[in-house]
C-alpha cells in the first residue's frame, strides 16, 4: 500500500484525464501537463514521465504500468489494458472515472471488503472477462493471503456457485447463526442452509452486516447484492455506462436539413415572382482554360 497523498493525486490524475480526453487532444499532450500538476513530493510525476515516454514508443500505457506494478496496483493495470483493447467494449473514459473513485476510496481508509466489491462489481457491471480480471483482484496489496486463496478459489467457481452464498459462508454472521443453531440443538448449517455434521474452520473475510445482506440477496442477481450493501453499509459506487444523447447526434443533421429546405422554398418563391436570377450560378470559366 501507498501513502494517502499518493492515492489522493492518483485520483486528482484519473479524474483530469477522463475529463481532458473528451477534448480529443492527444493523450501524451494531455499527460504532459498533468505532470507538472502532480505533487512534486509524490511518485505519480516520476511514473507519469516513465508512461508518456513508454506511450510515444509503443501507443498504450497499460505496458508502462505493468513495469511500474509497485505503483500501479494489478486491477488499475487491468482496467487500463481492457480499455486499451482494440475490440472498444470498455470506454477508456468510464475507466478514468472507475480508478478514480477507487483511488479516492483508498485514500480514505478503504478496507479489503469493500475494495473487493468495488473491484468485483466493476467487472460484472462492464461485462470484463473474469479469469484475469479476478486474478488482478487477487493481487490488490490491500488483500492478504487468506483473501488472495478466497479470490483465486472465486475465480475458479464463479458461475457455478451463487456469489451470495459464497460472500455468506466465510462471513461473521454465518459464523454466529451456526452457533444459535448449535445452542438450539440443530446442529451445524452448510452452504444451502440445512444442517450438516461438520462445517470446516476457516477465516472470515466479511463482517455480520455483509453476511447478513448476503444471506437475504441469495439465488438473485449479484448487482441487487452491491447495491444493498452500498445502501446499508457505504461502499463505493461504481459508475455507470453512460448512455449516448441520440438528441445531441441528431440535432446538426436536422439543422442541415432544415437549411436545405429553406434554400430550395426561397428558389421556389423567386421562381414564382419572375424574379430568379440564374446568372448567380454561372461559373467563370478559367482563365488558364483556351
Amino acid at each position: 500500500m501507498l501513502d494517502r497523498e499518493e492515492y489522493i493525486e492518483q485520483a486528482h490524475f484519473f479524474r483530469a484525464l477522463g475529463e481532458r480526453i473528451t477534448q480529443h487532444a492527444p493523450i501524451q499532450d494531455l499527460l504532459a501537463g498533468l505532470r507538472d500538476e502532480m505533487l512534486s513530493t509524490t511518485k505519480l510525476p516520476l511514473a507519469i514521465d516513465y508512461m508518456l515516454s513508454e506511450l510515444r514508443h509503443l501507443g498504450v500505457m497499460a505496458a508502462a504500468m505493468t513495469r511500474l506494478n509497485h505503483y500501479f496496483s494489478p486491477f488499475q493495470t487491468y482496467l487500463v489494458a481492457e480499455a486499451e483493447e482494440e475490440s472498444g467494449r470498455f470506454d477508456m473514459r468510464l475507466a478514468f472515472e472507475v480508478l478514480h473513485r477507487e483511488a479516492k476510496y483508498r485514500a480514505e481508509n478503504a478496507t479489503p471488503q469493500g475494495m473487493f466489491l468495488y473491484q468485483f462489481e466493476t467487472i460484472c457491471r462492464n461485462r470484463l472477462r473474469y479469469d484475469p480480471g479476478l486474478a488482478a483482484v487477487a493481487w490488490d496489496p490491500i488483500l492478504d493471503e487468506d483473501w488472495k486463496q478466497w479470490v483465486l478459489t472465486l475465480r475458479r467457481q464463479i458461475g457455478l456457485v451463487d456469489f451470495a452464498e459464497m460472500v455468506y459462508v466465510r462471513s461473521q454472521y454465518y459464523r454466529l447463526r451456526h452457533a444459535r443453531l448449535v445452542d438450539a440443538g440443530r446442529g451445524r448449517i452448510g452452504n444451502d442452509g440445512y444442517p450438516k455434521k461438520h462445517v470446516p474452520d476457516r477465516a472470515v473475510l466479511f463482517g455480520e452486516n455483509e453476511g447478513k445482506i448476503a444471506w437475504a440477496n441469495r439465488r438473485k442477481d449479484p448487482l441487487y447484492l452491491f447495491s444493498a450493501l452500498q445502501r446499508q453499509l457505504g461502499y463505493p459506487q461504481v459508475p455507470r455506462p453512460q448512455t449516448p444523447d441520440d438528441a445531441a447526434v441528431a440535432l446538426p443533421g436536422v439543422l442541415r436539413r432544415v437549411e436545405r429546405l429553406e434554400t430550395r422554398l426561397k428558389l421556389v418563391e423567386e421562381e414564382r415572382s419572375d424574379s430568379f436570377d440564374l446568372t448567380k450560378f454561372y461559373q467563370r470559366p478559367d482563365k488558364n482554360v483556351e
